[in-house]
């Protein structure tokens, strides 16, 4: 029964253009569209469903790991027509899962609509770029994008550390290792240290999640590799702020130093429910430029943002200012960008200034200075 309903059940998710699939007892199956959760017109999934659901589909390792942590993550391939990540899970003593759809092809940086700036960024030879936002703000596909642009462009020794793999890369003119978490190696930080010995020149980390690996991804960006890796965090000031808050008290100062010398670049990425459907990205960019590395230094990041909105010639552009041009432009609802904004007031008193029309000259292009 439980393949029967999973086929059912997939081929509705894609067939709806959902980006995920909620199953739980209790409750009818329930899926996400353009970030709206919506429950499909079936009966209620009894704990024996959850549980067949999940044994049609969940590895035999996964399962034990199940048993064992409450807890595993996999990725799933739906014959041609799609890949998921799933994620199962014990809630009140029965099985749960969420599946996210990821995207039937790679996607390049135009149809991404990233800034520009990062295609100069990624070809450099070291450092560390960070890719952050919230859960399904799409940073696996702006980092799946990276990885195939250096693949069709130059030679280089890829190595990509993930949980799981999301993408299948092929070889082009470089050469792709791709490594998933409890399958090929057991930790994240393990991994980079690893990788070190592998020739590599791009190391992909798919989670920065804790100390160890914060540690172990700076250190590989210091000795001569470009490293990728993605935050749960908000903005570029957030990140930074993030970052040298996991590192004990006595070990800040030093970490501030190394950050400044191995940060590239810091992407945050949002989606936003489209009016009409669908959905956009907006894009915040930090370029680390030695103003910018003096105010990580001395631990002056407040100062950050007003750097990326003065910083238009370096590349940089602010996620409130993106998306306040996604809302002027009728693409987005004003509540929407609020709930997202990093500065909710400032940008609230924009919007309004707007809408009475009291935006002036200045304001104007110093809004599309920031972009």
């Amino acid at each position: 029964m439980g393949t029967i309903l999973i086929d059912k059940l997939l081929h509705t998710v894609i067939g709806r253009g959902a980006s995920d699939l909620h199953i739980t007892t209790d409750q009818p199956p329930v899926v996400r569209v353009d970030g709206r959760l919506l429950q499909l017109e079936t009966r209620k999934l009894t704990p024996d469903d959850t549980v067949a659901l999940m044994k049609s589909i969940t590895p035999e390792r996964c399962q034990q790991e199940l048993q064992e942590s409450g807890g595993a993550d996999f990725g799933f391939a739906f014959g041609e027509l799609a890949r998921f990540r799933v994620s199962v899970f014990k809630q009140r003593g029965n099985v749960a899962m969420v599946l996210r759809q990821l995207p039937a092809r790679l996607m390049d940086f135009v149809e991404l609509g990233t800034p520009p700036v990062l295609t100069d960024l990624i070809m450099r030879p070291r450092g560390l770029i960070l890719v952050t936002g919230p859960t399904g703000s799409g940073k696996t596909t702006t980092l799946a994008a990276a990885i195939d642009y250096i693949n069709h462009k130059t030679d280089r020794h890829i190595i990509t550390i993930e949980d799981p793999i999301e993408f299948y890369h092929k070889h082009d003119k470089s050469l792709i290792n791709q490594r998933e978490l409890h399958v090929d190696v057991p930790s994240f930080a393990e991994a980079i240290r690893r990788a070190l010995r592998q020739d590599p020149d791009v190391i992909l980390v798919g989670e920065m999640r804790d100390l160890e690996t914060i540690e172990a991804a700076i250190t590989a960006a210091e000795t001569g590799h470009i490293v990728f890796g993605t935050l749960h965090t908000t903005g570029a000031q957030g990140t930074v702020n993030r970052i040298i808050d996991v590192f004990p008290t006595n070990q800040q100062e030093q970490i501030r130093t190394q950050l400044s010398v191995a940060l590239v670049g810091v992407l945050s990425q949002t989606l936003l429910p489209k009016i009409g459907g669908g959905r956009v990205a907006a894009y915040e960019m930090m370029v680390i430029t030695s103003g910018i590395a003096n105010l990580i230094r001395e631990n002056k990041t407040f100062r950050i943002t007003s750097m990326i909105q003065t910083g238009a010639k370096a590349g940089m552009r602010l996620l409130d200012d993106e998306m306040f041009k996604h809302w002027r432009a009728g693409i987005v609802e004003k509540g929407e960008i609020l709930l997202r904004a990093n500065q909710p007031d400032a940008l609230a008193a924009k919007i309004a200034r707007a809408e009475r029309g009291l935006l002036d000259d200045e304001e104007g292009p110093s809004t599309d200075k920031a972009i």
